[in-house]
């Protein structure tokens, strides 16, 4: 199995573009800059994030000793829910370049005004929790991030513990001591306004990059998981360090994504205003080169190697000749297996020569099928749901070769829910070995069979290379096969990190065909309220894989009765709907009921 997360390793020829990158920050006279790295969900930007980062590191100081950069990173999606995005950025900031000016006073004592003036922020700027603070209110917001007893509070109000007399005195002389610290933070201004706290900010800021003599890179990734409104406030942040020396923004992001929280967030606002909006606060987009056949191929060979045990010295001998023949792919052919089996001392592993050999023939599907467009996460997940697959057939005794579930996995995956399910109709009706395959296999035109179904010839391009693809199944029992696929995910779904309530929730949301479905609004009241989005977003994935929006996908309900329970769920809908272009009758008709949609 492989982790779902970013690497350091570059496994994709990224190297190319975090050079470019670091290129940019470093040539005379770029800063201030702000770069956006564009690409769609799983393209690989957080990995390309990590390249840059790595970069930059390795870049010294004049005398040699220190890195020449200092680099922050925050993740948007991390922080939302527990802090306003814009007091986070700028106190993982200030934090920073109070850690950097240790050793020197007084540089030190200008770092932390800086922290000390973002408490003034969230004093000022936000008022609910101040106001009440200042009256001796303990409060869940400022009090529970970082003091005991208010901690207790919030634990005993969900029912996790017990709260004593004890606690409420702590909890009493706490909000007091609150008190004293805004009231002493305000001493001496009368008239504190926030343009007055910004411009005293950007000037302390200056002064301390200034005296550091080394720049500052702000690395910011996973915005656009974020909701709009968070997402919103971390780029008007970043809009307060823009234009200021010595300071760079690195912005990881799906573009139409950000393009779809600026529409949600700004009203009634055009397409050329969220363009505007973006073009202003990104200065140079860099977009995520798509993966072709020879990337997904070196990518995917690089996963079976790690996976298949090859030690380090080899794997980085390995990358670095995938490296090199991407690098020349414009005058070069395709590196050949034999040779980079032998380069890693692997020329007798039979099982890297077969997991070598399946990656050549599956790795053009992979690249071109339009469920999959080479995107490096999903190519990871479908191989995971392979390796999950291939080991509970082994503890099962089930006789299938890891091709063979491969090759049904990339069906499930390619050709969607619907036609995934005619599939497995032929082989249940026809006793393991439907007859359709071996018309299909048998093929020798470039037209599909005349009994093929209606769900197979809308992606016939897909099921012809499909059925290409080695090994042949038209003389295999495939009921143990099918068996398998039902038994350990549902169909065409790929579930990454869900408990098991919220993987039922999935499982029945996206089976359901009603709005008034009973077992919907079972598992929908009993699902927790940090599972919604996650849940929200898996429909979604399974959305994406529909290439035909004439009818009416299965799920499609379930995701509107989540989106009736949750306003956070709701509005990724809404977006995945808004990106989907021109709207079918059924689409309309249905949307016309949803209030959560008439919210947009």
């Amino acid at each position: 199995m492989w982790a779902d997360r970013e690497s350091e390793i570059d496994y994709l020829n990224f190297g190319e573009v975090s050079k470019m990158t670091v290129d940019i920050l470093t040539s005379p006279g770029m800063l201030p800059i702000s770069i956006g790295i564009f690409g769609n969900w799983g393209a690989g930007k957080s990995s390309l994030l990590k390249l840059v980062e790595k970069d930059l590191k390795e870049l010294k100081d004049s005398d040699g000793k220190d890195e020449k950069y200092i680099t922050v990173n925050f993740d948007a999606w991390l922080y939302q829910g527990y802090d306003d995005a814009r007091i986070s950025i700028l106190e993982i900031i200030a934090t920073e370049l109070n850690e950097a000016a240790k050793g020197n006073e007084n540089l030190l004592k200008k770092t932390k005004g800086l922290l000390g003036r973002i408490n003034v922020f969230r004093a000022l700027g936000w008022a609910a929790e101040g106001f009440a603070l200042l009256n001796g209110v303990p409060t869940g917001g400022l009090l529970a991030r970082g003091i005991s007893s208010s901690q207790k509070l919030l634990e005993a109000a969900s029912g996790e513990s017990q709260i004593t007399q004890e606690d409420y005195q702590d909890l009493a002389k706490e909000a007091q001591d609150g008190k004293d610290a805004v009231t002493e933070l305000l001493k001496g201004t009368p008239k504190i306004t926030p343009p007055q706290q910004i411009a005293a900010f950007r000037k302390e800021y200056s002064e301390v990059l200034a005296e550091l003599k080394r720049p500052l890179v702000v690395i910011i990734d996973n915005l656009d998981r974020c909701l709009p409104s968070n997402a919103i406030h971390t780029l008007e942040a970043i809009r307060l360090f823009l234009f200021l020396p010595n300071t760079a923004f690195i912005i990881a992001a799906d573009e139409d994504m950000i393009r779809g929280a600026v529409a949600d967030y700004f009203k009634g606002t055009s397409d050329r205003h969220q363009i505007d909006y973006i073009d202003k606060l990104i200065q140079i987009p860099i977009r995520v080169p798509k993966a072709g056949v020879r990337e997904i191929r070196a990518y995917l060979f690089m996963l079976l190697a790690l996976q298949n045990g090859i030690n380090e010295v080899d794997l980085g001998k390995l990358r670095l000749e995938l490296e090199r023949s991407l690098q020349q792919s414009w005058r070069e052919n395709l590196i050949e297996t034999s040779k980079l089996l032998e380069l890693i001392n692997a020329k007798e592993n039979e099982g890297l020569i077969e997991a070598f050999s399946l990656t050549d023939r599956i790795a053009p599907i992979l690249a071109t099928s339009p469920s999959i467009k080479g995107n490096p996460r999903i190519v990871k997940r479908l191989l995971n749901v392979v390796k999950m697959r291939t080991n509970v057939a082994k503890r099962r005794g089930i006789p299938l070769d890891e091709s063979l579930i491969t090759k049904l996995v990339i069906f499930e995956r390619c050709a969607g829910a619907d036609a995934t399910s005619e599939l497995y109709r032929f082989i249940d009706s026809e006793l393991g070995k439907p007859k359709i395959l071996r018309d299909l296999e048998n093929l020798k035109g470039e037209q599909l069979p005349s009994n093929c179904p209606e769900s197979w010839t809308k992606n016939s391009d897909f099921i012809m290379m499909w059925s290409k693809l080695k090994p042949e199944l038209q003389d295999i029992d495939l009921r143990a096969a099918v068996y398998l696929s039902r038994e350990t995910l549902p169909m065409g779904i790929y579930i990454v990190g869900l408990s098991p309530n919220a993987r039922t929730a999935l499982q029945v949301l996206s089976q359901t065909k009603t709005l008034s479905s009973p077992g919907a609004q079972k598992v929908l009241s009993s699902l927790l309220v940090e599972e919604q989005v996650p849940v929200m977003e898996e429909l979604i994935n399974h959305f994406r894989q529909v290439s035909d929006w004439n009818k009416k996908p299965e799920g499609f309900e379930g995701g509107c009765l989540l989106a009736q329970s949750s306003a956070d769920a709701a509005s990724l809908l809404r977006r995945y709907i808004r990106g989907l272009g021109e709207q079918q009758p059924w689409l309309k008709a249905l949307l016309k009921s949803q209030e959560w949609y008439k919210e947009s």
